[in-house]
């Protein structure tokens, strides 16, 4: 039977081919809108490390005396100094830690003919790769002592070491990073997320970073950070030396936790690591306090998604309600100028609920080609969007989740537009019909 409705179906759209035209175009442009934002949206939510975000957390020390929180309603810094992410660091209480920060140089292979690249570059612990579960496509990470002698290492991207060597194994080369000569002891594959969780200073968005280097040469080689340098007291800073003993808040700080035992032994050490700053007169406050958010925590307590983004869903749901009212206009128009048809078949024996299924059967196969064409559109929305601003690129795609909820969505909207004109219809008086002809 559900093949005879949708033969039915099919002849009913080939009968009127404008009002079909016009009814798909409206639920093609409406899911095409709706898909567009809804799929950013999507993107924009997704956890980023599925596998472990609730056992990576960023460390949040409360460091600025009290009375020096005019500048913020969040007393809670969003980075940490030099000194605390380094003592943290060697403390090593969790099961992996990772401090970092944004800096950056320009890489080249000191040949004239090679223009210099400027690259934003990642100043880190060697647990950040087996944290963050970055993928090796060559060699691997330094070794610990390599980043504890300063050793002049690094890790580069597939990317970049396609534009320097043209892809391979390049393990054990070197490039340039300014004036300085890096070994190269590891190439990364391709290395994408959804949001760059880990740093959320510089753009929530932006393209994982391509030169990864040890932790140790922000001291050794006077580092400077490239990302954001957040101060709350007035300091004389003359040297590298001086930022580094300062009170600046300019680094980020994760650490891996497998259980709830280990992060309640975390949550105690930090408390402890407080007292004992304040015994050398820091953290200059009544009860500083201490928190470690996981990834999903992290990413809303920053507002990755912004309640723009968020209204921007609402208003294209709007949008298609809109056109789904005037879809069913047109549907209650086309079921009935063929009222007397289906007096005939109620006549000969058709029952509300056969003549009902066929209706919403109709309004269905709308729906599914409505949904079809709009994928097309939110596609092309998509692209548009994608080279209106690159820090979207890898979120202005549509994945097999919103690929699959399109046609879905349109059928779904069409067979809730198409209840009230299928009803009616259904109450058609087959006596009526009958006499008239």
């Amino acid at each position: 039977m559900f093949i005879h409705y949708l033969d039915l179906s099919w002849r009913s759209l080939k009968r009127t081919p404008l009002v079909s035209f016009l009814m798909i175009l409206a639920i093609a442009i409406g899911i095409g809108v709706t898909m567009t934002s809804l799929s950013v949206y999507h993107m924009m939510s997704m956890d980023p490390i599925p596998s472990k975000s609730d056992k990576l957390f960023m460390v949040q020390l409360e460091t600025m005396d009290e009375g020096e929180d005019w500048w913020t309603s969040d007393t809670m810094p969003r980075q940490l100094t030099f000194k605390d992410s380094e003592n943290l660091q060697f403390a090593k209480q969790g099961l992996r830690q990772a401090a970092m920060v944004k800096t950056g140089f320009a890489v080249h292979l000191n040949n004239p003919d090679f223009k210099p690249l400027l690259r934003p570059t990642r100043a880190t612990g060697r647990d950040f790769f087996e944290m963050f579960n970055v993928p090796f496509l060559y060699g691997s990470a330094w070794s610990e002592q390599l980043a504890q002698d300063g050793a002049p290492v690094v890790v580069i991207g597939d990317e970049l070491n396609q534009q320097l060597f043209g892809g391979g194994n390049n393990v054990g080369k070197t490039i340039y990073l300014d004036d300085d000569t890096y070994e190269i002891v590891g190439i990364l594959a391709p290395w994408k997320l959804a949001s760059k969780f880990y740093d959320l200073n510089n753009g929530s968005f932006r393209d994982t970073e391509q030169v990864y280097i040890p932790f140790s040469l922000v001291r050794i080689k006077h580092l400077e950070s490239w990302g954001n340098n957040n101060g709350w007291k007035h300091e004389d800073i003359q040297t590298h030396q001086n930022k580094l003993d300062s009170e600046i808040l300019w680094l980020q700080f994760w650490v891996e936790l497998p259980d709830a035992s280990s992060v309640a032994m975390y949550k105690t050490f930090l408390k402890n690591y407080i007292a004992e700053q304040q015994k050398v007169g820091r953290f200059n406050r009544n009860e500083p306090r201490s928190i470690i958010r996981n990834v999903k925590q992290w990413l809303e307590y920053n507002e990755v998604v912004s309640e723009d983004n968020k209204i921007l869903v609402g208003l294209s749901f709007m949008f298609l309600a809109v056109c789904l009212a005037n879809i069913l206009g047109l549907l209650l128009a086309k079921f009935m100028r063929r009222a007397p048809e289906i007096g005939v078949r109620r006549a000969l024996g058709a029952s509300k609920t056969q003549v009902f299924a066929q209706h919403m059967v109709e309004v269905s196969v709308l729906g599914l080609l409505g949904g079809v064409l709009g994928i097309v559109i939110a596609q092309i929305g998509l692209i548009g969007i994608r080279q209106a601003d690159r820090d979207y690129e890898m979120l202005a795609v549509m994945d097999p989740t919103m690929l699959l909820s399109a046609p879905m969505i349109a059928i779904s909207a069409c067979i809730l537009a198409g209840l009230y004109p299928a009803w009616l219809v259904c109450k058609t008086n087959p006596a009526i019909y009958l006499k008239s002809q």
